[in-house]
């Protein structure tokens, strides 16, 4: 990223995200913590046992493995600012849904804040694409790759 603002920006948004990555995995390991064969038969999670005991392995609900495929970057700072905040959007659905099925108020308390978060991230990477936007010479915006293209 040419913009030293939005590189900052970018650089404090991925730091909380990976520690959004580490509470969600404590708050796993808590609740499965101290889990019996039949307790985790009974959930459904045979199959992630078997592969992964109680481990944290990154996966969608549906069972789906992280891969690098999840990581959409077409490195045009527009086309990649506009995924952030789809990301961020799809996060905050994700969190809403977690909201309305899970019932502790503990787990609850903390996806609130995480979805807080989320709707935050979602307007600092609104800024950044209005900073990236700001510094083209044209006000067209798609006509070209501002990372790439120069003239």
């Amino acid at each position: 990223m040419s913009n030293k603002r939005v590189a900052g920006l970018l650089n404090d948004i991925g730091t909380e995200e990976l520690s959004h990555l580490e509470i969600v995995g404590a708050i796993i390991q808590q609740l499965t913590d101290g889990l019996s064969p039949e307790e985790i038969k009974a959930a459904g999670f045979e199959a992630y046992y078997v592969d992964h005991t109680l481990g944290i392995w990154p996966q969608a609900a549906g069972g789906i493995m992280q891969n690098s495929c999840q990581f959409q970057s077409k490195g045009d700072p527009i086309t990649d600012l506009f995924e952030d905040m789809a990301a961020e959007q799809k996060a905050r659905s994700t969190y809403d849904n977690i909201l309305r099925m899970v019932k502790d108020p503990d787990v609850c308390d903390v996806i609130k804040f995480l979805r807080a978060r989320e709707v935050v991230h979602f307007q600092r990477f609104g800024e950044a694409l209005r900073m990236v936007q700001d510094d083209l010479d044209s006000k067209n915006f798609y006509a070209f790759n501002p990372a790439f293209d120069t003239k």
